[in-house]
This record gives C-alpha cells, sequence and structure tokens, in this order.
C-alpha cells in the first residue's frame, strides 16, 4: 500500500518505521515545513493519508487531502468537536473516507470496552462517584485528552447520574495548577497532568465514603498506537465513509 504522512514527528517516525516493516511503501512526508506538498504528484499516488498533528491543523489537514481524493487516517484530537458535523457530511454526501480515533491502541479500545461494562455495574449504586485522571507528555496541547473525553462520554452513555464530562484541574509542566475540584454533580470530572515524557495513562475512580474501585490504562510506550494507526491505514484502504475502531474491530 502506498501511504502519506501528515506529520513528521516522533510519532509520524514511528509509523514510517512499522508501515515499512509492514511492506507498505510511504511515497510522501509532509511536515510543516513542506506543505505544498499536498499538491504534489507524489502525495496524489497515496492510497492513504496517516494524519497525526495538532488540533489546530488536523481538519486542514484532512480538506487538502481529501482534494486529492486521497483517504485519510487521522489520530489527532482536539478538533472533531468544532468540525465533527461537517466531517460526517462530507463521509456522506461527498463519498469521503476518514477513519478517526482519539487513540488507535488495541489496549486502549479493550480498556474501554472494560470502561463500559463497570459503568453499568455501578449504575445502581450512586454511592460511587466517579472521576477521571489522564497523564501524557508535556507536548501535548489539548488537555483533557481526546481519549479521556471519549471515555468519559462512553460513561456517561451508562451512568444515568452523569450527563457528561467537564475539565477538573490541569498540572502543567511548569508544575502549576489551574481549573476546578469542583464540577457539577451530574458530570465526571476529568484531571489532566502533563510531565515528562509520559506516552498516556488513563484513571478512571469510583469513590465512596467506605472504598474505591478503579481501572488504568498505562502505555509503556508509542508503539501500540503507531501499529494501530497503520493497521487502520490498512483496513481504510478498502473501506469507505467514516471509519472507527469498532468498524476495523468488528463490533
Amino acid at each position: 500500500m502506498k501511504i502519506a504522512l501528515i506529520g513528521y514527528g516522533k510519532m509520524g517516525h514511528l509509523i514510517e518505521q512499522i508501515a515499512v516493516e509492514r511492506g507498505h511503501d510511504v511515497v510522501c512526508i509532509i511536515d510543516i515545513d513542506n506543505p505544498e506538498d499536498f499538491d504534489s504528484e507524489a502525495f496524489g499516488r497515496a492510497e492513504v493519508a496517516i494524519e497525526f498533528t495538532s488540533p489546530t491543523a488536523a481538519y486542514g489537514n484532512i480538506c487538502r487531502a481529501w482534494e486529492h481524493d486521497v483517504k485519510v487516517v487521522t489520530g489527532s484530537t482536539g478538533w472533531m468537536q468544532e468540525h465533527g458535523d461537517e466531517v460526517r457530511r462530507r463521509c456522506r454526501e461527498e463519498d469521503k473516507t476518514l477513519f478517526w480515533a482519539s487513540n488507535f491502541s488495541l489496549g486502549v479500545y479493550l480498556f474501554d470496552k472494560l470502561n463500559v461494562t463497570l459503568a453499568r455495574l455501578m449504575n445502581p449504586y450512586p454511592q460511587y462517584d466517579v472521576r477521571m485522571e489522564e497523564v501524557h507528555h508535556v507536548h501535548k496541547l489539548d488537555a483533557p485528552s481526546g481519549t479521556a473525553i471519549t471515555l468519559a462520554e462512553h460513561l456517561a452513555e451508562h451512568l444515568d447520574r452523569k450527563r457528561g464530562w467537564a475539565r477538573g484541574t490541569l498540572l502543567k509542566p511548569d508544575g502549576t495548577t489551574e481549573g476546578q475540584t469542583a464540577v457539577p454533580d451530574d458530570t465526571i470530572a476529568i484531571d489532566s497532568i502533563r510531565r515528562g515524557e509520559v506516552p498516556g495513562i488513563h484513571t478512571i475512580r469510583y469513590n465512596s465514603q467506605y472504598d474505591e474501585i478503579s481501572i488504568t490504562h498505562d502505555a509503556h510506550n508509542r508503539g501500540g498506537f503507531a501499529l494501530g494507526a497503520v493497521l487502520a491505514a490498512e483496513f481504510t484502504r478498502t473501506h469507505k465513509g467514516l471509519l472507527t475502531m469498532d468498524d476495523m474491530m468488528g463490533t
């Protein structure tokens, strides 16, 4: 398969390595210093583009790839709330293809399924309040993480006492804290921590007066995310529309 990479940071390099190991051909690499290569012959030859950039750049990158009829896989987060309706419309009405996931890790996918199962079990027990914490590296621009938001949304769907999520506290790399500990009772607080080079840790805690139940996913490195992105590209090559991890995993 011919792949284009949009974004060539640490994740882009790792995706390239795994794609080549799996026998794919990386025909074009676009980064911040060569956006004109969207219009290159090399980019036009790509069957799928894998996009990992920033919340402010992602949607524009997707649109530029679509101009050349290149399918897109993106793991960029923090932009779907603003542009999601337009993406869904274009996939439905204009025959565009986008595979979007807040996290491509198989482990995170299974963790989310566990999250939903636990929420269903905890629904009848309002004495347990729920809160979430996510920890990521200091370079991550959005907070809460897209993965945390997805987990919280799925959790709220199965807890009658919660209607959604709210930003809790953010511990910044310089040690300062912003945000609030107290959130409305009918929301799930998501606290964020930015430190070091942490690939990603997500913890969901159900706390009562007497005890606590918690589940955690702790990524050891970025390899699981990168492999998942390449697997998503392989899936996207033969599928159309707005695709998700559920489509790829067959659930």
